[in-house]
């Protein structure tokens, strides 16, 4: 499963599209906005009249926790009076305005480490629900090992986690019936629950992780959710999709994003291209950048076989000559495995070796089970006829170590179409250890 975090407002948005499915006796207002600026928002406001009318509250959208600790939420009970939406558009340009700096982890209200310091850039406005401590609640899933779990307590809010002890641990087989996990969690309902809450709080559990499963999240978390009577609250969410399911669940999730965390660097085109053609396709096309000026690149078939030759080149050459780490996998067609590869060869042309080394191209994978080695390799030798007169400037040796369906067709296609376009290229079947090109390339 491979997570993606998204933003708060996406997590929102996608829960109330499908909310009449998944808690039909439950009423949740969805009025949520995401801005950039404190003009955007009264622009918005234009249409969203409930902005001019309702008390606000305003905090970032950028992939972090703990925002109140960090003074980053902006709501009624700060400062007296409601937050009018004058007020919450000057506070949004307030913190837009610079750098901030946040802390990720604290020892009570007291920060802990080093705050990691940048731009914010996003931010979620909806009206204040108000409410008392009683009625926060907390519930979250997430799959650890084989199974699903779902974590229930009574206390929500931004002491959770130091309330760890009250959560309580429910775990579910991926075979659990609909009934078997319905009865489950009615069985392990935290005790604290109010007692005129406990069937409705049971009943949204079981909605809640039915949403989980079916929606496709790798990570959901209501931290905390307000229930009155029928109503219920989303007051902070958190979120992570696995992307694998993208291709599938685009009508499901709708137009999602997948944001840079907060002091993290942005992504490249390159990598969003990639990331954009991943979430097309039921394979697995996955890239990182590390170092682009560095020597050795890779394209490695399979995810375990890709952390296999990352590992081998740092060992063999060193972290810093190790340029890129991803992968291509789970039967890519033709025209992806040829975009893929197109990508690599685009960034790895820009620039010829500081030292004058010739740049190496390990083209590797274990032994497939159902790619079709052949019909890979042929979206290669195109991506090869493209960018062969950039290879042959740059200087490239090409390694390559595969197995698996048409294996034999596939290596002598790329050795026949390297030879003919004037590629220096050394090929190589199952018969040799998965990572002995790395070796090879390292000391040739």
């Amino acid at each position: 499963m491979a997570q993606k975090a998204i933003r708060e407002y996406d997590a929102k948005s996608i829960l109330a599209k499908h909310w009449n499915k998944y808690f039909p006796n439950f009423t949740y207002t969805y009025e949520t906005v995401l801005v950039q600026n404190g003009s955007e928002l009264k622009e918005v406001a234009k249409e969203k009249t409930w902005l001019k009318e309702k008390a606000l509250v305003a905090k970032p959208d950028m992939l972090f926790g703990k925002r109140g600790k960090n003074g980053l939420v902006l709501f009624k009970d700060q400062k007296p009076g409601d937050v009018s939406l004058d007020k919450a558009a000057s506070w949004i340009d307030e913190k837009s305005s610079g750098k901030q700096s946040v802390y990720f982890s604290f020892e009570g209200d007291t920060p802990k480490g080093e705050a990691k310091v940048d731009m914010l850039t996003h931010f979620i406005v909806e009206p204040f629900t108000p409410h008392a401590q009683e009625e926060e609640y907390y519930i979250s899933a997430t799959c650890v090992g084989d199974n699903d779990v779902l974590y229930m307590s009574a206390e929500g809010g931004m002491e959770v986690e130091e309330n760890w002890d009250k959560v309580i641990e429910v775990s579910f087989p991926i075979t659990a019936t609909e009934d078997e996990i319905a009865a489950k969690i009615r069985a392990n309902i935290p005790k604290d629950v109010a007692k005129k809450d406990k069937d409705a709080f049971a009943e949204f559990a079981i909605g809640f992780f039915r949403a989980y499963r079916e929606l496709n999240f790798a990570y959901l978390e209501i931290n905390p959710f307000v229930m009155q009577g029928s109503k219920i609250e989303l007051l902070d969410m958190v979120a992570k999709l696995d992307d694998t399911a993208g291709f599938m669940m685009r009508e499901q999730w709708g137009d999602v994003e997948y944001p840079t965390s907060f002091g993290m660097e942005e992504k490249s085109p390159e990598v969003l291209a990639i990331e954009d053609a991943d979430s097309k396709s039921g394979a697995s096309l996955k890239l990182t950048i590390l170092k682009p000026e560095a020597r050795i690149w890779t394209m490695v078939a399979g995810g375990g076989a890709s952390v296999v030759y990352a590992d081998t080149i740092a060992d063999l050459a060193g972290i810093e000559d190790l340029a890129n780490y991803g992968e291509y996998s789970g039967g890519p067609t033709t025209s992806e495995t040829k975009f893929y590869a197109e990508t690599i060869l685009d960034l790895m042309t820009r620039q010829k070796d500081a030292k004058g080394r010739d740049k190496v191209l390990i083209i590797g994978g274990a032994i497939a089970n159902f790619t079709d080695v052949a019909k890979t390799f042929t979206g290669i030798i195109q991506a090869f006829e493209n960018y062969a007169d950039k290879m042959k400037e740059i200087g490239i040796k090409i390694y390559v170590r595969r197995g698996g369906p048409n294996y034999e067709k596939g290596l002598k296609d790329i050795k026949e179409a390297a030879d003919r376009l004037g590629l220096w290229i050394d090929v190589y079947g199952p018969e040799t250890h998965v990572t002995d090109i790395v070796r090879m390339a390292v000391e040739g």
